[in-house]
């Protein structure tokens, strides 16, 4: 022992652990002093956590120093992993930092069914893996994946959702991942193809999606098809997604940064919708169960076109200041007709460094409209907004300075 830390070899005789996280295992000389702690006889242990030093930049690639990890080191520290094999009651398992090609060998379709109890898996930081491993649609149990920096990883492909031979023929469910309620794939930075085939059951259960900084250039259509009870689906920064469609169950969709978005359409029972700095979009549709729709692009210089064909009961815009002015005009100015048709409006700008200083405040039925950009700050732009509107927005100004931050 020296403080707090101890020698893989001392682990051994540790029976009783519960929980265990080891750290720095690329320090390990040899995989013998792996097998010595003895990880797979340790029958109570229900979390496990296996970390090396994180070789990934703030990028999410290798970091730049890193000229390639020498293949030697990879092996290494691929038979290192090899000799830490979870017991089978384990429940949650993390690793982090793993800088080998190949996963473990207990991750792979012939041997990944011992970890029958495993409910929560976490793989982070893998530098140099290039294919996911293919015996995770097996585990009966698995409820949460999160895999997060694996810049090496260009394409998922069928082995990732399709079951082997011998586990389909006995496994009662029929599907791939038949527990999974939560799929987080973040920092795949060289992913460009997901490939599903089309009869391939998977995911029955699935309730939430995240896809996060990937060069993906379509969402697989069997992920709309198959993953029938998908409610929340999150799209950030990936670059070369055109549209979204079908979902017909998805209620809460969030679009980030998603440069070449196009379309989302049919999502029959999205109600939240949050678009952020999609400059691209020019179509919604099929969204009749809309309430209520997010939009933030401080790039834009006018209202989107594509409003009108939505109706959502709110709408919360947070725009440039002089988009807000345009829009701080009403029925006067050039964006009236864009937005006039939603029960109720709310759009802000930041000024002077003050987040949502400005504000404009409009609802349908029963009519009420104000705002706090100034009469000459509208004229300024060449719009003339009609005295009797001013004078009513002016009146109220102080109701909702106190209220429009609850919202």
């Amino acid at each position: 022992m020296d403080g707090d830390w101890c020698s893989l070899e001392e682990l051994g005789p540790l029976s009783q652990l519960t929980r265990l996280n080891i750290s720095s295992l690329e320090n390990v000389s040899s995989s013998s002093f792996a097998k010595k702690a003895r990880i797979d006889e340790k029958v109570r242990l229900s979390y496990l956590r296996l970390e090396c030093t994180s070789r990934i930049g703030h990028d999410g690639q290798l970091v730049k120093d890193e000229e390639g990890i020498p293949e030697k080191q990879q092996r290494g520290i691929e038979e290192v992993f090899n000799e830490l094999h979870p017991p089978s009651g384990l429940e949650t398992l993390g690793i982090r930092g793993y800088f080998g090609q190949r996963l473990p060998r207990w991750m792979v379709s012939t041997t990944v069914v011992a970890l029958g109890c495993l409910r929560i898996l976490t793989m982070d930081d893998l530098a140099c893996c290039t294919e996911l491993p293919n015996g995770l649609c097996q585990l009966p149990c698995l409820e949460l994946l999160q895999i997060i920096h694996a810049p090496a990883i260009k394409r998922v492909g069928p082995e990732f959702l399709q079951p082997n031979h011998h586990w389909h023929n006995h496994s009662q469910v029929g599907a791939s991942f038949p527990r999974l309620s939560r799929l987080d794939s973040i920092g795949l930075v060289e992913l460009e193809e997901w490939e599903w085939q089309e009869q391939v059951k998977a995911m029955p259960i699935l309730a939430q999606l995240k896809l996060e900084k990937c060069n993906l250039r379509r969402v697989p259509p069997s992920l709309a098809f198959h993953a029938r009870a998908l409610k929340k689906l999150f799209i950030y920064d990936v670059k070369h997604v055109c549209s979204l469609e079908n979902f017909a169950s998805v209620v809460h969709l969030d679009v980030f940064r998603d440069t070449d978005l196009e379309r989302i359409s049919n999502l029959t029972k999205l109600q939240k919708l949050v678009i952020v700095e999609c400059p691209k979009m020019k179509v919604l549709e099929g969204l009749a169960a809309l309430l209520r729709l997010n939009l933030e692009d401080y790039d834009m210089q006018t209202v989107p076109r594509y409003l009108q064909d939505v109706k959502p009961r709110l709408m919360l815009m947070d725009c440039s200041l002089p988009l807000l002015t345009s829009i701080a005009a009403g029925k006067h100015g050039p964006e009236w007709d864009k937005f006039s048709h939603i029960h109720q409006v709310k759009a802000y700008a930041d000024d002077e460094g003050i987040p949502r200083k400005k504000y404009m405040l409009y609802t349908r039925d029963p009519f009420r409209f104000e705002t706090n950009i100034s009469f000459s700050a509208i004229a300024r732009h060449g719009i003339a907004p009609s005295s009797d509107q001013w004078t009513v927005s002016s009146g109220v100004f102080s109701v909702h300075t106190t209220c429009r931050r609850q919202i």
